[in-house]
């Protein structure tokens, strides 16, 4: 049996990611055992802390293990995080040191939206691509330099890590998890349990477009932010 580990960080995270991505291998395990096969995988969260507080306490997570408890593990998902990204780094390295240590170890690994910096703060990513949510590009790559971000990809597929746009666009690299560990089959009908629409592969048509205001041209930036009376000199 192969296992899976969702790995709950401390602080800065986004509950949503955890549970959709526990619930859809929980859904392929269930198929993959009715149709009179062993289940994939050993499904586990696991994190640094005991129990991991969302939105102010409202909702508690606590982790089945602690990563030091496991040694080897087949695939990592990391969970998107909320906006404060290096307050995430900073207080995860024991997590991010452990996800690096696992990937040479010959597991592979999956970002979820903003998860990327995470997964990115590991050094896994330097001079590969990856993709996250359009919104945070810039902030991605300021931090990450070294990095090939293209957030019109709505997944990236290199050399056993895989990473995805954003939000609930985490749902289908699950989908595309799902296929490529158990079958199309098993995709599939988790496709039509959870009602995603299969083999998306762009998140292009839903950024908003906001315009880059950091090459110091003060005349552009007014006619970015339409300042009347600024517009001529």
């Amino acid at each position: 049996m192969k296992h899976l580990t969702i790995v709950v960080p401390n602080g800065q995270n986004n509950l949503s990611s955890i549970v959709g991505a526990y619930k859809i291998f929980t859904r392929a395990n269930e198929y993959w055992k009715e149709s009179s096969r062993k289940e994939l995988f050993n499904i586990q969260l696991a994190g640094i802390s005991k129990e991991v507080e969302f939105y102010e306490g409202l909702f508690t997570v606590k982790p089945h293990t602690n990563i030091a408890a496991i040694k080897n593990t087949n695939l990592i998902i990391i969970p998107s995080l909320n906006h404060n990204y290096e307050k995430a780094v900073e207080g995860n390295k024991q997590l991010i040191d452990w996800i690096a240590k696992q990937y040479k170890a010959g597991a592979e690994v999956a970002s979820i939206c903003t998860g990327a910096f995470m997964l990115a703060s590991t050094g896994l990513l330097d001079g590969r691509s990856c993709s996250t949510h359009w919104a945070v590009a810039d902030n991605f790559r300021a931090m990450f330099p070294k990095v090939n971000l293209q957030t019109d990809l709505l997944i990236t597929d290199e050399h056993g890590i895989y990473t995805n746009g954003g939000a609930y666009s985490f749902l289908n690299l699950m989908l595309y998890l799902v296929e490529k560990y158990f079958d199309r089959q098993t995709a599939i009908f988790c496709s039509k349990v959870f009602q995603i629409e299969m083999d998306r592969n762009s998140q292009s048509g839903f950024t908003i477009f906001s315009g880059q205001k950091k090459h110091g041209d003060e005349m552009v930036i007014n006619a970015q932010l339409n300042i009347p009376g600024k517009l001529s000199h």
